[in-house]
């Protein structure tokens, strides 16, 4: 007992006991709201804090306060487990790697401290990093718990590949962890808990967390649904025969970059994530998702008519911007993309579970199935990138939705391969010197990341 109390004493000291930094009157979401509200209103007026920014310069690694909340091992995760109110109001930063990648002049840009700086500068907010490559995962069910309770989760991005196991081996995380956590992440967005954003390797690891996760639906139905439901019912032979179709799809659909087939089939480690056709660095523009339907897949039209369905059904904040706010600009960081086929088909699968699913939902929610019902309704694609007028990564950002099976709301979480929080000299902003409040304003990227943390927070 004597050293949990000396644990917590150590820990008091290291962390502020509040997220707020620069006022103390925002340690709420009505704050939180009014402040990012105020900060999307327009292009040009000054922050709602303006005064205290001008006192408070942020000019500090992590480490440093206001960015000394790290969680190191699992003493920090179990203190955060019995004090709430550090996370709470906070946004969790997953970081998969040491660095994004390595920008022009050679550094190894941790980008993780930027959406610390966007989140404290426009909402004072407050931010806890997660650095798995250097802590790992010590208890995934506490880190869980963790993340579910803070105000959102940033799954950052990082520079090895989804599609080579490999190029994690220097971490002290493995794909196969991170891989597992993003599935639980997707699991987690039940009513009252965190959106998720998934950055670059983040957009990367959840789509092939989808893909992980219809299989281990398909399976588990295939083998388990008996126990809840009798096989001479309709139910039973309805979602039967519908895993059957998931899987046939599955196993056949093609992976086509450049009229080239790179992958077959869901088991192919290439079939959710795969090179891009060029390595993507600097800014492109976002244009609105589009496919003629030519495909060697004979499934392939079937998949984009549901997508179509699915972009109809629901209002889209990606989309809206790039309709409202022209000409967006983003950062792009990347030589692997998600592809195409690999969103088209998690979406079909999904759409397809949810609504069969939903006939025998009382029974499953109190079996050991219940599981299911917490996957997502759809993923939908919000937006590809361009440079002279050639589409360079067709997956540029996906809406993943969750339909309440009661209520029929709609939650809401957002994976992008750009990085919002990027500026064009792709630094950590402590070292440019170059995160005003104006700045900020003005950026298609950071706007875009505070709109989507906005509305989904209001979900």
């Amino acid at each position: 007992m004597e050293d949990v109390r000396l644990l917590k004493d150590d820990l008091k000291l290291k962390w502020r006991n509040t997220p707020s930094y620069y006022d103390e009157n925002t340690n709420s979401i009505q704050a939180f709201q009014t402040l990012i509200a105020s900060f999307l209103e327009d292009r040009h007026s000054n922050s709602l804090l303006s005064k205290k920014l001008s006192s408070k310069k942020l000019n500090a690694p992590w480490g440093v306060k206001p960015l000394e909340k790290i969680v190191k091992n699992s003493s920090d995760l179990q203190y955060i487990l019995s004090n709430s109110n550090i996370i709470k109001n906070a946004v969790s930063i997953i970081e998969p790697s040491d660095h994004v990648g390595e920008n022009n002049d050679g550094e190894g840009v941790r980008a993780s401290s930027n959406i610390a700086y966007i989140c404290r500068m426009v909402a004072d907010c407050d931010s806890v990093l997660f650095p798995l490559w250097e802590s790992g995962i010590s208890n995934m069910d506490n880190l869980i718990e963790v993340l579910q309770n803070s105000r959102a989760i940033v799954v950052e991005g990082g520079h090895p590949s989804v599609s080579d196991s490999s190029t994690f081996d220097n971490s002290n995380v493995s794909l196969k962890e991170l891989l597992l956590l993003s599935e639980k992440i997707l699991l987690s967005r039940i009513q009252k808990s965190s959106p998720s954003i998934f950055i670059c390797l983040g957009h990367q690891l959840v789509a092939q967390a989808h893909i992980t996760l219809i299989k281990k639906a398909v399976d588990t139905i295939c083998n388990q649904l008996s126990i809840v439901i009798e096989k001479k019912d309709y139910k039973y032979e309805a979602l039967i025969s519908l895993c059957n179709e998931i899987e046939k799809v599955g196993s056949n659909l093609k992976i086509v970059k450049n009229g080239s087939i790179v992958a077959s089939g869901w088991d192919d480690p290439c079939f959710a994530v795969a090179k891009n056709e060029i390595t993507e660095v600097g800014k492109c523009e976002l244009n609105h998702f589009k496919h003629d339907g030519i495909h060697p897949s004979s499934d392939f039209k079937k998949l984009l008519i549901k997508h179509n369905k699915t972009s109809s059904e629901y209002n889209g904040i990606v989309e809206e911007s790039i309709s409202y706010e022209k000409n967006l600009e983003l950062l792009m960081f990347h030589s692997d993309e998600v592809n195409q086929e690999a969103i088209l088909f998690s979406n079909w699968a999904y759409s397809k579970l949810q609504d069969t699913l939903s006939s025998c939902s009382n029974l499953i929610s109190i079996s050991p199935l219940s599981w299911l019902l917490r996957l997502p309704s759809s993923v939908e694609i919000l937006c590809s990138t361009s440079f002279k007028n050639k589409t360079l990564t067709e997956v540029a950002a996906t809406c993943i939705s969750y339909k309440d099976y009661q209520t029929k709301k709609i939650r809401r979480s957002f994976s992008f391969q750009f990085h919002p929080e990027l500026l064009s000299d792709l630094r950590e902003f402590h070292l440019s010197g170059k995160h005003d409040y104006d700045l900020f304003k003005n950026d298609d990227g950071v706007r875009m990341l505070m709109r989507v943390l906005y509305e989904s927070v209001l979900e």
